[in-house]
């Protein structure tokens, strides 16, 4: 794991690129949340002619853990639901990625006991690769 001053944290996962996507799909229904989104950069930059790594952004959640902190702080809203990135880097290894959700909340005061419950299904994730 490496962090870039608690805003930005990578996981490598020990699966191939497909499989950690798979899995991570999994973990998120396996948990009773939605997947909203899965946005495939590297196929949209094949769509318009350019290439690039495997990279899956994975936009999910749950109204029960949302709809707490939309409630306590509206503008929170931009930041969710959460987001998670697989991606391949130079080196062929496949990590995933979030912003944790205590930095990308802390500007709008969410209440600690808020902020945990999503901070519980960002580690859920890193449990499932």
């Amino acid at each position: 794991m490496s962090a870039h001053d608690d805003v930005y944290v990578e996981h490598k996962s020990g699966q191939a690129f497909g499989e950690t996507v798979d899995r991570l799909v999994e973990t998120i229904r396996k948990a009773g949340m939605n997947l909203f989104a899965k946005i495939d950069h590297a196929a949209g930059a094949k769509e318009v002619g350019l290439t690039m790594p495997p990279a899956v952004v994975l936009i999910y959640g749950h109204a029960k853990g949302g709809t707490p902190v939309m409630q306590a702080a509206p503008k929170a809203a931009l930041d969710l639901p959460l987001r998670v990135l697989v991606r391949e880097n130079d080196r062929g290894e496949i990590l995933i990625a979030f912003h944790p959700v205590a930095h990308m909340l802390a500007p709008y005061a969410v209440p600690d006991e808020l902020v945990d419950r999503l901070a519980k299904a960002q580690l859920l994730l890193v449990g499932g690769i």
